[in-house]
């Protein structure tokens, strides 16, 4: 993949073989590329090639005897609110929202600490306490202009994080994490709504997703939320993606 379109420094690297988080029986091996300066440009059509983003680092898999990640995005634009999609925006309308450039305080450190507390007590993740430095990187570095975070807060409190990229053509989701104890709100559903609603009203067409594993619970989920294309692979810039609609 030719990235010097816009005289981008790259680093290029690989992880050994690990446990694959989605298919207990697989193995897994992430490729990555390391941009401090990536345009949104260049972001958007990374992103549209299944490529992720966590900070300054852009990676997909490439597993040796595995194709099971696949690419999913909403069609914003076609999307209609169900009956219980319209109850979860219901629940919530007192809940107030904030967009901002990514931001890093205690209050944000402590939030995602308790909700992946949560995790690891009721889904069997593994918990270890999140460093400033760490947060930093994967979720403050690189955004550049088109890295946001919504905040919604409840009572006077933060009560979650929903860290997005705004591309040329829609909105890629990135990470999502809230209070364990306003999980009545259907905090999760509600932030994945709201991005529709943002779509819609700046007329971008899509929401990406991220990866779906066929069997793996946990993307589940987003099947909920049709219309939806997959990708299947991870094209190079020079080749255009193949988005196919999904029965």
């Amino acid at each position: 993949m030719n990235i010097q379109e816009n005289s981008e420094h790259s680093i290029d690297f690989c992880m050994l073989d690990y446990q694959c988080s989605y298919l207990e029986d697989k193995k897994t091996r992430m490729y990555y590329r390391y941009m401090r300066n990536a345009s949104k440009t260049l972001v958007s059509r990374l992103v549209s090639r299944g490529w992720r983003r966590f900070g300054c680092y852009f990676f997909h898999p490439i597993c040796a005897d595995c194709n099971g990640c696949k690419n999913l995005r909403i069609d914003a634009k076609a999307f209609t609110f169900s009956k219980s999609q319209r109850r979860v925006m219901k629940k919530n309308r007192n809940t107030l929202i904030h967009i901002r450039k990514p931001g890093m305080t205690q209050e944000h450190l402590d939030l995602y600490n308790r909700y992946h507390k949560h995790k690891s007590e009721t889904s069997g993740w593994n918990f270890t306490p999140v460093t400033p430095q760490l947060y930093y990187e994967n979720f403050v570095d690189g955004a550049h202009e088109f890295g946001k975070e919504v905040l919604y807060f409840k009572d006077d409190k933060l009560i979650g994080v929903d860290l997005i990229d705004m591309t040329d053509d829609g909105i890629s989701s990135i990470y999502f994490y809230y209070d364990p104890d306003y999980a009545a709100l259907s905090l999760g559903t509600y932030s994945l709504l709201m991005q529709i609603e943002f779509a819609k009203r700046l007329d971008l067409r899509w929401i990406y997703l991220g990866y779906w594993v066929d069997g793996c619970r946990s993307f589940a989920y987003k099947m909920n939320y049709r219309p939806l294309q997959m990708l299947d692979g991870f094209p190079p810039l020079e080749v255009e993606p193949e988005w196919k609609p999904i029965a």
